[in-house]
Formats: C-alpha cells, sequence, structure tokens
C-alpha cells in the first residue's frame, strides 16, 4: 500500500516539475540556469523594455566577485547596458564573459578585469572597465579582445 502510495505521489511531482518548466517563458532568467547554478541573464529585448521605461541609472544586471557586488545599469551611449548593446552587442554568451571576468578574471589598471588566453605570451581574451557617473561599482563597458597582454594596455572605448 505504502509502495503504491510513493508511486503516486513521485508521479504527481513529475508530472508538475514538467509542467512548471513548460510553462516557463524562454526568455525567463529562471528558465534555465547554466551548469554553475546561475541564473542566465535576459533575454536583450527584456533589458530594453526595461531600459525604456526606467532611468539610466536602474540596475538590469548584477554581478558578485565574492561578497563584492558589481552592477549593470541601463546607462546611456557612453555607457552601461545601452552603451554595450550598441557598441559591442548584448546576448546570453556577453552576460556570461561579463559575469566571469568579474567573477574570476584578473584585475586590469583600469578598475576592471579581464580573462586570458592560457598561452605564452598570454592573450587577453577578454575585458571588463568598471565605474561610471552613476557610482564606482558599475560596469562601464565589456568587450571581446584578443591581443597580447602588453598589446592591450590603451582601452578601445
Amino acid at each position: 500500500m505504502r509502495l503504491n502510495v510513493f508511486r503516486a505521489l513521485y508521479a504527481a511531482l513529475a508530472a508538475a516539475i514538467t509542467t512548471s518548466a513548460l510553462l516557463m517563458p524562454a526568455g525567463s532568467a529562471s528558465a534555465a540556469p547554466d551548469p554553475s547554478g546561475r541564473a542566465i541573464g535576459a533575454a536583450a529585448d527584456s533589458i530594453d523594455a526595461t531600459c525604456k521605461s526606467h532611468n539610466r541609472n536602474y540596475i538590469v544586471r548584477k554581478y558578485y566577485r565574492g561578497p563584492r557586488l558589481y552592477t549593470l545599469r541601463c546607462g546611456t551611449q557612453t555607457w552601461g547596458w545601452k552603451h554595450i548593446k550598441a557598441r559591442h552587442g548584448w546576448n546570453n554568451t556577453m552576460d556570461r564573459k561579463i559575469s566571469t571576468a568579474i567573477w574570476s578574471g584578473e584585475p586590469t589598471g583600469r578598475g576592471g578585469f579581464s580573462t586570458y588566453q592560457n598561452t605564452y605570451p598570454r592573450i587577453e581574451k577578454f575585458r571588463t572597465i568598471i565605474g561610471t557617473p552613476a557610482g564606482t561599482n558599475d560596469l562601464l563597458t565589456a568587450y571581446k579582445v584578443d591581443q597580447p597582454a602588453v598589446a592591450s594596455a590603451v582601452a578601445r572605448c
């Protein structure tokens, strides 16, 4: 008897989980966590709509480096999400690269973090720059680099 009740509960739970997963919208931040358990960021259309209805200081993403919080604000054409979208493109890959650079990248001399390819000479692959008119822990810009670390001392934007 108990085994039948357990099987019925298990089947009901499995059906509920499957149904709830199917009902989540594809662009939902909670719809598809990456393998590390962090949620994949909102789609560009979703952030664009958010920034159209909020001012430039509105926070659209949060990134962490240990206990320290870094934010991405709507921004303008010269800094923040609007700048990154217009100059460098925005998608889930860009969001993950920013998260990785901030979480585990090496600090740069300009208040940001970079990731490198493990080669000799080392090649910088991706760079973030932190610090905006809205705050010192805000993301100014982020972009792909692909050049030796020594040659990349001058920022792209």
